[in-house]
């Protein structure tokens, strides 16, 4: 989506008559440009439709102009992260509010971002934050297998009897982007890539179906197109609360933790407002921002203190899972970087 641009002044009736067309074109230009240059750029690649209550909100409560450029479902978070890796000579971007943690990690190591210790970074357990104050964690998400009720028992038995098997009715999102990315990171952790590159082989031997995002792969398992799949707790949510047929049961590493991603914000070294990125992040990251997006249809989980009785019973529920999360540990984006580039090689149509 491209970035919330606001309302220009249109050129007096007698300039456009004089001008020539040319003239006239980049002297919109130049005013629309002027008209922004004020306003805070945001990178993210949470779902604008939540993502826009809290950016409404903010420029409510301090009369920051707030210009926001969001990431599409199929390559949500890989493709900000290489805008902003791109841009760095000349950056654009003054807040990245990511929608996971580890490009967020790769960038924090190559310099790209303004270390900032925000008041509200206090309230987040040191496990989701960057030491050095480049990042911070905040209203996670959990892995989860979604199955189809109508097709087989929601139980880890069942599931783990299921992927023995022929796998043309589990999916999968490409695990080039996103939360899948992070899932499969993590797996190579654990399992060794060279181990993971042979398991991934075989479910694709085995006929599994690799689709363009988490939410096609909840849209296929809740109209029965699959039995079952790999997802987040938020587009789980979505199924469930249309009346799909669902239930979720929390992915579980070989070490027996949950795969707990949070999203994260950091501000951009350079940020031609950082003043304003300053009081973005301190927002985001303040108990009443986490209220709203555990309140949310994505139902995040948050990571800091909270009034419970403000929290919805489903985010209440698995809450308990994030304290046996795997760690966000700094060896991660290097093996993050080794996936991507067997991914690619390997491509996953």
């Amino acid at each position: 989506m491209e970035p919330r641009l606001g309302k220009t002044t249109s050129i007096p009736t007698l300039m456009a008559f004089a001008l020539p067309a040319l003239a006239i074109t980049a002297l919109v230009a130049f005013h629309a440009f002027r008209k922004n240059d004020d306003a805070l750029v945001l990178y993210c690649s949470h779902d604008a439709e939540n993502a826009e209550r809290i950016i409404n909100l903010f420029e409510k409560k301090t009369g920051i102009r707030v210009v926001a450029k969001f990431d599409t479902e199929a390559t949500k978070s890989l493709a900000l992260v290489e805008l902003i890796r791109r841009e760095r000579s000349n950056p654009r971007c003054d807040v990245f509010w990511n929608n996971e943690a580890l490009g967020v990690m790769e960038l924090a190591e190559e310099g790209i971002f303004q270390p900032y210790a925000s008041p509200n970074a206090g309230r987040i357990p040191a496990e989701f934050k960057d030491p050095e104050n480049r990042w911070t964690g905040l209203a996670a998400r959990l892995r989860v297998v979604i199955v189809n009720t109508e097709k087989m028992p929601p139980t880890e038995k069942a599931v783990e009897k299921a992927m023995e098997n022929n796998l043309g009715r589990m999916a999968i999102a490409k695990p080039l982007y996103g939360t899948t990315l992070t899932h499969f990171t993590l797996l190579a952790k654990q399992i060794g890539l060279d181990n993971l590159k042979k398991k991934f082989r075989g479910m694709r031997e085995r006929k599994l179906n690799v689709l363009n995002g988490n939410a096609a792969v909840k849209n296929a398992v809740a109209a029965g197109g699959c039995d079952f799949g790999w997802t987040d707790t938020d587009d789980f949510l979505v199924a469930k609360r249309s009346g799909a047929p669902v239930a979720m049961l929390p992915v579980k590493l070989p070490d027996g933790k949950t795969i707990a991603i949070p999203n994260t914000v950091a501000i951009v070294k350079g940020a031609k407002h950082l003043d304003e990125a300053k009081a973005f992040v301190d927002f985001l990251l303040s108990e009443e921002c986490e209220t709203m997006l555990a309140n949310s249809p994505s139902g995040q989980i948050p990571l800091g203190p909270v009034d419970e009785s403000k929290i919805p019973p489903f985010v209440r529920e698995i809450e308990c899972q994030v304290e046996n999360a795997a760690e966000l540990a700094p060896d991660l984006p290097p093996i993050r970087n080794r996936c991507v580039e067997w991914l690619r090689n390997r491509h996953t149509r």
